[in-house]
């Protein structure tokens, strides 16, 4: 049960926890030695256990769809609504688009002095006819609701500004973007081999991938946006026509098969046995480790984590020419970058790193030392702190 607490209330809302557990890991722990923080997002068990021990804030359920659903999303409404008026934040800060929609609405109608939400992608930038304007005027709402804007990348900014989504005064990058930036601690190579007394070549026998063959790695949902099927494409050319020997590995969770990419997995991985599929994890690390190159074909994103903890581990990257992505990874400094939903120049950017381990090498040193320079998560939430107060100040003088 939540009771009023005597300090001002900060409430961070998601659509499913998940993305609350992963992708705001520590910073609800740091805004809490300023708020009252409270997270509300669709329930599970286990992520709202591990939120709560881990961040030490209180977990609130209201179920939410990540699809069009308007009668569920109509009682979700109702009960933020109800939420807030009953126990009156001061800010309201939402992520993702449906709970950036309900949770926005509900704010502004509930009279919440400070409402933020964070833009982390856009599906209707793969979206067509109906859907699309369904999802722009659902984003428009969501803006005109909310008093600030934060898109997690400066593509993301660009796209809102350039298609006037809002007033272009209630957009604020934070840093040079991220949702939460990265702890470079956690995703250090050497920290990670001192912790876990696992070395590389150990990792490797675990997967039966031998020591001498170069790895190349994808961590994300195995879904079409991400580019998987590209992705197997230029792997399957790369190993009928490579001189040297190399292996895939795939980490992440299947979801919803509409678009038969599961078969077409399960189907590649049956016909090439150098395409290792490892399955869902929350600590991705031990195959980074393993890994030599990581590859990342989405068709959009937001600010893409998994290419943020690559290059923290020292990993080149391929990426695509997309928002976010394009702006973590230089070209030819810290990795390469191809063109979206284009198999061969995915396949080309493969070989070119597989056969040319000075490239290799001369990406991967460079790899850490941005990432370090430009993302570091503490400089990321003081600058969100700053913002918040600065909101608030200017709330308190409005109504004063």
């Amino acid at each position: 049960m939540i009771e009023r607490k005597d300090r001002d209330i900060l409430i961070r809302v998601t659509t499913l926890p998940i993305s609350m557990n992963i992708l705001l890991r520590n910073q609800l722990r740091f805004m809490s030695d300023y708020f009252e923080v409270i997270g509300v997002s669709s329930y599970d068990k286990k992520h709202f256990t591990e939120i709560e021990n881990r961040e030490g804030i209180y977990m609130h359920s209201i179920e939410m769809t990540r699809s069009i659903t308007p009668f569920r999303d109509i009682v979700a409404f109702l009960r933020m609504y109800c939420l807030f008026r009953k126990i009156k934040p001061v800010i309201v800060h939402s992520h993702t688009p449906k709970a950036g929609l309900i949770a926005m609405l509900a704010a502004a109608l509930s009279g919440v002095p400070v409402r933020l939400h964070t833009l982390a992608g856009l599906p209707l930038m793969e979206s067509k006819g109906i859907k699309r304007s369904l999802l722009t005027f659902c984003e428009r709402l969501t803006y005109f609701c909310a008093h600030r804007i934060y898109p997690n990348s400066r593509g993301l900014f660009n796209y809102v500004s350039n298609m006037k989504l809002c007033n272009p005064d209630k957009l604020k990058l934070i840093g040079n973007g991220s949702s939460n930036g990265i702890d470079t601690n956690k995703f250090d190579p050497q920290v990670f081999v001192h912790e876990a007394s696992l070395d590389r070549q150990e990792i490797r026998a675990s997967l039966n991938i031998p020591n001498d063959v170069c790895v190349f790695c994808f961590v994300g949902r195995l879904v079409k946006d991400k580019g998987i099927k590209e992705l197997i494409e230029a792997f399957t050319r790369l190993r009928n026509d490579a001189p040297k020997e190399s292996r895939l590995l795939l980490i992440g969770p299947f979801e919803s098969d509409h678009d038969n990419i599961r078969k077409y997995i399960e189907s590649a991985i049956l016909l090439n046995s150098s395409i290792i599929y490892a399955g869902r994890f929350d600590d991705i690390r031990p195959y980074l480790v393993a890994s030599d190159i990581f590859v990342f074909p989405s068709y959009r994103e937001g600010f893409p984590n998994a290419v943020l903890q690559a290059g923290s581990m020292g990993l080149p990257c391929i990426v695509t020419d997309i928002p976010g992505s394009n702006e973590i990874i230089i070209d030819n400094q810290n990795g390469l970058i191809v063109g979206v939903k284009d198999s061969d120049q995915l396949f080309s950017a493969m070989l070119k790193l597989l056969i040319d381990p000075t490239l290799r090498e001369n990406l991967s040193r460079n790899a850490r030392s941005l990432i370090l320079n430009r993302y570091q998560q503490g400089s990321l939430w003081a600058a969100m702190l700053e913002d918040y107060r600065s909101l608030l100040r200017t709330s308190l003088s409005r109504l004063s």
